[in-house]
């Protein structure tokens, strides 16, 4: 399984060139993990960049859905359409018991698609996990458990309120010529 994680408030523009990035990558991976399924838990933004690109570049796609009990629950409401196209193009849906509305609970399940992840491409701009953002977290427990970790940020990338940071040290990211 490929695993997607990133950063919450990337730019509109910036998803665009993410989702070019994430399925140029998940093509030069095919060859290398030939059959490998993208995995990603539901939500706006970078979650739903990912799932267009894994079907996109022709690989299956799993989706983790929050749940109480065997119910799933309710997602916030900026994260409910994309949850629902989400859906559409996932191959497999998996309820996780998590409340989606609770930042450590988010953050634990996200570990567990983490760990449960042979390669993750992290959606980084090298900056450090504050008290909103737990992507560097995320990373530095992927690299803690000896799995692959590959930055994607495009060149001309933001978050929103913030400008565009020098691309993260130990980022793969293949410099343009």
């Amino acid at each position: 399984m490929i695993a997607a994680v990133g950063h919450a408030d990337l730019t509109a523009g910036t998803l665009e060139l993410v989702e070019a990035e994430l399925r140029a990558r998940l093509e030069r991976l095919e060859r290398l993990a030939e059959g490998a399924v993208g995995l990603v838990r539901a939500g706006a933004g970078l979650p739903l960049a990912f799932g267009r690109a894994v079907r996109a570049a022709g690989r299956k796609l799993t989706v983790w859905l929050p749940a109480q009990g065997s119910v799933p629950a309710v997602l916030p409401a900026r994260d409910r359409p994309a949850a629902g196209e989400l859906l559409v193009l996932a191959e497999h849906v998996r309820l996780l018991p998590f409340d989606p509305a609770d930042r450590y609970a988010c953050i634990g399940a996200d570990e567990r698609l983490v760990g449960s992840c042979r390669t993750v491409l992290a959606v980084w701009d090298g900056s450090p996990s504050d008290g909103r953002d737990a992507t560097a977290h995320l990373v530095a427990y992927a690299r803690a458990r000896g799995i692959p970790v590959e930055v994607v940020w495009p060149a001309g990338a933001a978050r929103q309120g913030r400008g565009a940071p020098k691309s993260p040290r130990g980022s793969r990211t293949p410099k343009k010529k």
